[in-house]
């Protein structure tokens, strides 16, 4: 958040306005975020909003930082089994951060701000996800190669982004399919077993 010299930012003011920014892209999407509809919903000056993020990319990467799109699951002791729980929200319809988060993947192809804001909310969590499920893996030995580890990534981070562009949940048998025919075959190669 950026601010201009002069009077504090209201912390109060701030949040609502990122809940609002949230609101408006999780229901109405990206091409509906303006600082009109903003200042009218949140009961706020337009000023107040530029004081705090000089353009509406700002702002939307700032209501990203405080998404938690990715949740590492328990350990459940076998890396098919921490696949299926981190995949678990598959199942489910898109919450309110993940629409918001699938309105900008569109417009982060061509803005840098939004790009930004998706890989610190997506990309990276979810790679730190993968090191920690692949760490825990080795850990039991069910040796993974890094390339694989990295292959998991970013296969994972395509299916991540085909969800929120289809927003239709995933059912457990097809949750299963992925992880048993997909990406345990994956990780396994050619002669390398990697326990279930």
């Amino acid at each position: 958040m950026t601010g201009s010299p002069g009077r504090p930012l209201s912390a109060e003011l701030s949040e609502q306005l990122l809940t609002v920014a949230v609101d408006i892209l999780a229901d109405e999407g990206w091409g509906r975020l303006n600082s009109d509809r903003i200042a009218a919903r949140a009961r706020a000056g337009k000023a107040g909003i530029y004081r705090r993020w000089p353009t509406m990319a700002a702002l939307a990467r700032a209501a990203l930082g405080r998404f938690h799109l990715v949740v590492v699951p328990e350990d459940r002791g076998s890396l098919r089994e921490d696949l299926l729980g981190l995949l678990e929200r598959w199942t489910r319809p898109l919450d309110r951060e993940e629409r918001a988060a699938a309105s900008l993947v569109g417009a982060a192809c061509h803005d840098e701000e939004l790009r930004a804001g998706l890989d610190e909310a997506l990309v990276r969590p979810l790679g730190e996800a993968v090191r920690v499920l692949c760490a825990r893996s080795v850990a039991r030995e069910e040796a993974i190669r890094p390339e694989r580890e990295r292959l998991l990534s970013s296969v994972l981070e395509a299916f991540w982004w085909q969800r929120y562009r289809l927003a239709e949940p995933l059912t457990p048998d097809n949750v299963a399919f992925v992880v048993d025919e997909v990406l345990i075959p994956m990780l396994r190669g050619v002669g390398e077993p990697v326990a279930a």
